[in-house]
């Protein structure tokens, strides 16, 4: 076909259209063969909603949290009859401390919280009649082997010319058994009574973790006539009375205020180791006809008081088996009253008292205060 009749037909401007669509279309395939084209973008992450920023504590609560201390209080609550009371709630107690009243967090269960016992047996003169000694033995032994679950334990202590620990904190059944191991005491053993009790007070401090519940259990009739306080005077008047002599009043006066003195100082020791104080005096009601028998009664009555505990004066050598029945009842009943206390007392002993409003007919037991634990 001619030339010009190639053009006049249409057929070369088709050629020429279409020559010019592939050209335009090779740099776009070659573009697809070498270079990728970018990923899709993707997906935002979730984004969680910010937490609000809590408010700024109150800085009055932070200093009552600083400055709070938790008391553990243990409270026995009996009836008339002497017989623990159970079941009683947090609302039924009232506690003040220095005469403002605390809020009570909580009652402990004596159960979970241990007990150590520190037993002091009086091994002196005046307690060295065999019969009565050994069923003194048998009473504690029996009281220890029974009120002692396997998280507690026991020390044993001897009142004579000086005090002596024989069994360090142990379990009771190894505590009982060294009881029972103590010999009928020889005569004319003095008595270092005060001694005694500031050693057990102070060994449970050393030796007794902070929270347990510590306890001083004396089988004695309270007499002194040894201690580093009274001893002195003692000697002078026993001596005296070997010669037939007469004390001079001054020296009696002055015997008495050391034997008052020691009992404060006792007190205080006991007092600083959180401990609870029971007295067994097996004397019988015939101390009662004996001037220096009641004075060494009374101290030991006020170390109980002022402590939460008691002090008993059995009837008889087999009162003595009722009086730890009635011991370990207590122990295992006691509320264990826990709170914060925030007063700003330093370390002065802190005055405390617990009633129960809601049953005036009940007897309360209750230490008088507290010496609040130095923040090293």
């Amino acid at each position: 076909m001619k030339p010009d009749r190639i053009l006049n037909s249409g057929i070369l401007p088709a050629l020429l259209l279409g020559a010019l669509a592939l050209f335009l279309s090779l740099p776009r395939a070659n573009a697809q063969g070498t270079d990728k084209l970018p990923a899709a973008p993707a997906p935002p992450k979730y984004k969680p909603k910010p937490t609000p920023t809590p408010p700024p504590p109150d800085p009055e609560a932070d200093v009552v949290r600083i400055s709070s201390s938790l008391v553990m209080v243990p409270v026995s609550v009996v009836d008339a009859q002497g017989q623990p009371v159970h079941g009683l709630k947090v609302g039924d107690f009232r506690l003040d401390e220095e005469g403002r009243t605390q809020e009570i967090a909580e009652i402990g269960n004596p159960d979970q919280v241990p007990l150590d016992i520190a037993l002091l047996f009086d091994i002196s003169s005046s307690v060295r009649e065999k019969s009565i000694f050994t069923f003194q033995q048998t009473a504690a032994a029996t009281f220890l082997r029974q009120v002692l679950k396997p998280m507690d334990r026991a020390a044993i202590f001897t009142i004579a010319e000086e005090p002596r620990l024989l069994q360090p904190l142990t379990s009771g059944e190894a505590a009982a058994s060294t009881l029972m191991t103590i010999p009928t005491p020889p005569s004319n053993v003095p008595t270092a009574f005060y001694d005694a009790v500031n050693l057990a007070a102070q060994y449970l401090v050393k030796n007794s973790a902070e929270r347990h519940r510590r306890v001083i259990v004396v089988i004695s009739d309270g007499d002194d006539n040894f201690s580093n306080t009274v001893r002195d005077l003692s000697v002078a008047e026993a001596r005296a009375g070997i010669n037939g002599e007469t004390t001079p009043a001054s020296q009696r006066i002055s015997l008495q205020n050391r034997h008052q003195q020691a009992v404060q100082e006792v007190e205080r020791t006991i007092q600083r180791a959180d401990a609870t104080f029971y007295s067994i005096n097996p004397g019988g009601p015939s101390i009662r006809l004996n001037q220096i028998a009641m004075r060494a009664q009374n101290g030991m009555v006020q170390m109980a008081d002022a402590t939460g505990g008691a002090a008993f004066v059995p009837d008889s050598e087999k009162g003595l088996v009722p009086v730890f029945e009635q011991i370990a009842a207590e122990l295992r009943g006691q509320y264990l009253l826990l709170y914060y206390s925030n007063s700003q007392g330093g370390s002065q002993f802190r005055r405390i008292a617990v009633t129960v409003p809601t049953h005036s007919d009940l007897r309360i037991r209750a230490r008088q205060g507290y010496y609040p634990k130095s923040k090293s």
